[in-house]
């Protein structure tokens, strides 16, 4: 019983700190960290190098022409900013479409080899300094790319990560609860930028170095994650900027969203693997120890956790453990039952906020089992899939 007791009581330690316990101890060591002195006199004149700003758009014809619109909006000097459209694969129009605007750079092949291969073609095009990767189907607010370039100042600081916002509109939504975890993650975020470094960037708004890119291999799913971790392990930290953020909707369905997650934790176990490297905490231990604690135990031993926890609970109040065990067994049955009720509502389009949190957890352990499945049988393809997404993104900014 000893040994039921230490695997629940672990397992329950593994859960806590990774989705609570790393966030108050990264806030609990900055409130005793010593803060830089602030400098004085004027502020200093604003910050805007040439930049590229390249957009990977694969049959994208619904929503192509409001992004382009968005694109040549934003509030940076025209003749500082390069516009690449790259539509590698697209058999919808899109090329013909993006073709219509002549300060528009656009990059097509009729062949379709996936996203990382599209980024790796562009970036041989790239003459300035510092680079803009943004999805297609998101839309960026007009300072994003004025925003991001003042972080270039600190030498130190190797790329930029943009901030996610999923656009709900109203209550309900199949995936719509996608939101209060990006909400969440982005609270992290800071907490990580403020200690040292954002740990891996999203692909829908990340900037970086130009000089620092390095051609990421066609097999690679999590490109944006693999570049940004690269650029840290070369001693340069990423930061964040939430006054850069990309607009996008929430996956169109269920199905839609759970494809997309799959394909993350899939990424997820492939990238542990391509940078096993910072599994080692006496070569960069601040940076070890914020992936490991951010990343590495959500993907890996917090399913394995949740699972554990269940059994050994069931095992130890079968064997009249204490009341301690049945309360917890109820506590558990509870929120599992808050879960199932929270995907029948999703099925039919209902956000009910007691249950979406729990099912929403559990929604995306779930597809972390499936992607580990996927990443181990080589089953998950680097050519990305399009989620479908509720269109209707218009002025959301």
């Amino acid at each position: 019983m000893f040994v039921i007791k230490s695997i629940l009581f672990f397992s329950l330690f593994i859960l806590c700190y990774s989705y609570i316990g790393y966030g108050v101890l990264v806030w609990i060591l900055l409130r005793f960290r010593k803060r830089a002195p602030q400098p004085q006199g004027d502020a200093p004149e604003e910050f805007t190098p040439a930049v590229t700003l390249i957009v990977a758009a694969y049959n994208e014809a619904d929503f192509i022409e409001e992004k382009i619109w968005n694109t040549l909006s934003l509030d940076y000097p025209s003749d500082k900013l390069d516009i690449v459209f790259i539509t590698d694969g697209s058999t919808d129009g899109t090329p013909e479409q993006v073709r219509k605007y002549g300060r528009v750079t656009l990059l097509h092949e009729p062949e379709r080899k996936g996203k990382t291969a599209a980024l790796n073609r562009a970036m041989r095009t790239v003459t300035t300094p510092f680079v803009v990767f943004c999805d297609a189907n998101t839309l960026l607010n007009p300072a994003a790319i004025r925003n991001i370039m003042q972080h270039y100042r600190d030498e130190r600081t190797g790329g930029v990560a943009g901030e996610k916002r999923v656009w709900q509109e109203g209550e309900h939504g199949a995936a719509a609860t996608e939101g209060i975890y990006w909400k969440y993650e982005s609270a992290l975020k800071r907490l990580d930028d403020r200690l040292y470094s954002v740990v891996g960037a999203a692909g829908e708004l990340f900037s970086i170095r130009t000089e620092l890119f390095e051609p990421v291999a066609g097999n690679v799913i999590l490109d944006d994650f693999i570049i940004s971790l690269k650029i840290n392990m070369r001693g340069y930290r990423i930061a964040y900027a939430p006054d850069a953020y990309a607009m996008e909707t929430p996956s169109a369905s269920l199905a839609d969203e759970y494809k997309r997650k799959v394909r993350i934790s899939a990424g997820g176990f492939q990238s542990i693997v391509m940078l096993k490297t910072l599994l080692n905490i006496f070569r960069q231990p601040l940076l070890s120890f914020q992936y490991i604690s951010h990343r590495v135990l959500r993907w890996t031993l917090c399913p394995l956790a949740l699972l554990l926890i269940l059994c050994t609970n069931i095992a130890l109040v079968a064997e009249n453990a204490g009341t301690f065990y049945l309360y917890l067994l109820y506590a558990q049955l509870f929120f599992y039952l808050l879960a199932i009720i929270g995907f029948g509502l999703a099925l039919v389009r209902i956000r009910f906020k007691p249950c979406y949190v729990p099912f929403y957890f559990v929604f995306m352990n779930i597809a972390l089992y499936h992607g580990f499945l996927r990443f181990v049988s080589s089953g998950q393809s680097a050519v990305w899939e399009k989620a479908q997404r509720t269109i209707n993104l218009s002025n959301p900014l």
